[in-house]
């Protein structure tokens, strides 16, 4: 049981554990972006280089369905590289990423400076928000049952802001084994949905983009979201997310959101 099976190199065949919410033969843009960053990893890898930043651009509902996805290096330097990945499925391109990666000074390092813990550590399993949120996610989509999610603030049924801790239950690729940064970046879409301002059932917003910005590497497991999301007056939302791992903070998310009555 994973997300992905691999075919062969750059194809993979998507799982029912991929499904979005909207629609449960496309998938959920969560799965997709962290097999961007699995197929990133091998793409040129250089030690000391460490992704530090991803925009996946989404131009259409990816299927359930085998993907293929190609990589490139656009600029490789002794101290950053730009990479780039491309989404296909049937001949057709569904979304397109670009990743910087940044050499990381272990030796003669940069003073860091202070940073926030996490809002909370990861609750209990078993009660309050987090049953709540077991229930309404594992009657529904495939993508919401693949994950544990553990509410600090809101819930899945609460509109606005929100607070939760999220983990990966099964493998992301068959057999292949899964990264912290790959455990965010599955994670990292799901701001939008978790601090939804508007009624699901009255309203679609689909976001059309996802950056993901890391001034350190994940670790662990766990990954912690706070997320807000504003919904403008003419069709457009943002939302805002401010990522941790058990240690404190570890970056940001944003999403472009194009928003419509159903």
């Amino acid at each position: 049981m994973s997300m992905y099976v691999r075919l062969a190199e750059g194809r993979y065949l998507a799982s029912e554990h991929t499904q979005g919410p909207w629609d449960p033969a496309t998938q959920h843009m969560g799965p997709v972006t962290a097999l961007i960053v699995h197929e990133l990893a091998r793409a040129a890898p250089r030690p000391g280089l460490e992704l530090s930043r991803l925009v996946v651009d989404v131009f259409a509902p990816v299927p359930v369905a085998e993907l293929e996805i190609a990589t490139e290096v656009a600029r490789d330097g002794k101290r950053v590289q730009c990479l780039t990945a491309s989404v296909s499925s049937g001949g057709r391109e569904y979304a397109r990423a670009s990743a910087w990666r940044i050499r990381e000074l272990r030796e003669a390092g940069t003073p860091a400076t202070p940073v926030p813990g996490p809002p909370a550590p990861v609750p209990p399993h078993g009660g309050g928000t987090g049953a709540q949120a077991r229930s309404w996610l594992g009657s529904g989509f495939g993508y919401g049952r693949a994950l544990d999610w553990r509410f600090v603030a809101g819930g899945p049924m609460e509109l606005g802001p929100a607070t939760v801790w999220g983990r990966l239950t099964i493998p992301l690729v068959e057999g292949e084994e899964m990264t912290p940064l790959e455990r965010l970046a599955v994670f990292a879409d799901s701001g939008n949905g978790v601090s939804f301002a508007l009624d699901f059932a009255t309203h679609v917003f689909v976001n059309v983009d996802l950056t993901i910005s890391l001034f350190r590497s994940p670790a662990g497991e766990w990954i912690c979201m706070d997320a807000e999301t504003v919904i403008g007056p003419s069709g457009r939302g943002l939302t805002r997310s401010t990522l941790y791992d058990e240690t404190g903070q570890v970056g940001t998310a944003t999403q472009t959101l194009f928003v419509a009555p159903r």
